[in-house]
């Protein structure tokens, strides 16, 4: 176990593939700047890679103060055992007194495994963070600026929010995509300390012999309008007509979960606390009720628009306009009208 370091920073995983920074790693950034600033500490980022010192500035210019970097050509493709080394040693060493990940499989997979080596408290799959004093009724104590790590739980029925009072630094694995990205500050300036760490070949259980990178069918999260059908679609068949709407509007197509686990569409297009968090400019739900593990997803959309025939479905609660009615009769109308502006 590290000694709690009440005065440690707040670290952010710069998860990184093939020299690029993954999106979560920035959005981090962000919230770790806000976090540190509440602590009055600074930000750090545990950077590990084959020749990825170039990313440092990157890392910089979205709010990193301080860059720990271990390079090591074991370190070129991911595998958990030399990247657990790598960033144990980073968090020994400079004892940060909270570090977060992002939820991706990456992320998932490294953390607990870096949790369990330095006995730290972990929470994954965070949807919110923020510093707080919390009361511990066991002992009567009054702990101060704990970290608060926010998640849906029991199936996205209830959030809770899990302290560490004990184990540090305090770990978190944070969904993607629910954060905002803040710009970048090209002009911000800041320090890399590099740090030797020994990747023995022992180390390398699992030997990658080819490595195949399929493109996702869809980008939701970098997508500015989507159009979403769930279950009151229908079949693939009757899904036709979301694929219609988003082309009309120039924009992707999203699913509830009932409809990917019905076949109508891939996981790649599934919103909610299963699927991918999104905030585009517009979000168009189609024949969706609304549960909790959808909303999540999506309720943080710029505008949201309803189209369901159940005036009660939950949708509504969260959308800033609201269509009552048969969606295979609204969207053809919807179509005609845009399409006649052109």
């Amino acid at each position: 176990m590290i000694e709690k370091n009440t005065a440690g920073e707040v670290w952010v995983f710069a998860e990184q593939q093939d020299g690029k920074l993954h999106d979560v790693a920035l959005e981090l950034c962000g919230k770790a700047r806000e976090l540190a600033d509440t602590l009055g500490v600074k930000v750090g980022a545990a950077l590990a890679g084959k020749c990825v010192a170039p990313l440092a500035a990157e890392l910089i210019s979205y709010g990193i103060d301080n860059v720990y970097l271990v390079e090591h050509d074991r370190l070129e493709n991911y595998s958990t055992e030399p990247y657990a080394k790598a960033v144990t040693a980073m968090i020994t060493k400079h004892r940060p007194q909270i570090v977060l990940y992002g939820a991706t499989n990456l992320g998932r997979d490294l953390a607990p495994r870096v949790a369990s080596t330095t006995r730290s408290g972990m929470t994954a799959d965070c949807t919110d963070l923020e510093i707080s004093d919390v009361h511990d009724k066991r002992s009567d104590t009054t702990f101060e600026n704990l970290l608060l790590q926010i998640r849906p739980a029991f199936g996205g029925n209830i959030i809770a929010t899990i302290v560490n009072y004990d184990w540090w630094p305090q770990m978190a694995t944070v969904r993607e995509g629910v954060m905002p990205m803040l710009d970048p500050d090209p002009a911000r300036t800041g320090t890399v300390t590099k740090l030797d760490v020994e990747i023995e070949e022992a180390l390398m259980a699992v030997k990658l012999i080819e490595r195949h990178v399929e493109e996702r069918s869809v980008n939701l999260k970098a997508s500015r309008v989507i159009v979403a059908g769930g279950a009151g679609v229908g079949g693939k068949d009757k899904f036709r007509l979301i694929y219609d709407l988003a082309n009309t509007l120039g924009g992707a197509v999203g699913a509830s979960r009932a409809s990917v686990d019905g076949g109508a569409i891939g996981h790649d297009h599934q919103v909610g606390q299963t699927g991918t968090t999104v905030r585009p400019a517009l979000y168009v739900a189609c024949g969706i009720s609304g549960a909790i593990q959808h909303r999540a997803g999506m309720e943080e959309s710029a505008k949201i628009i309803a189209i369901n025939s159940d005036p009660d479905a939950p949708i509504f609660g969260v959308a800033h306009y609201g269509i009552v009615g048969d969606l295979h009769q609204v969207i053809p109308m919807m179509i005609k009208h845009f399409k006649s502006k052109d």
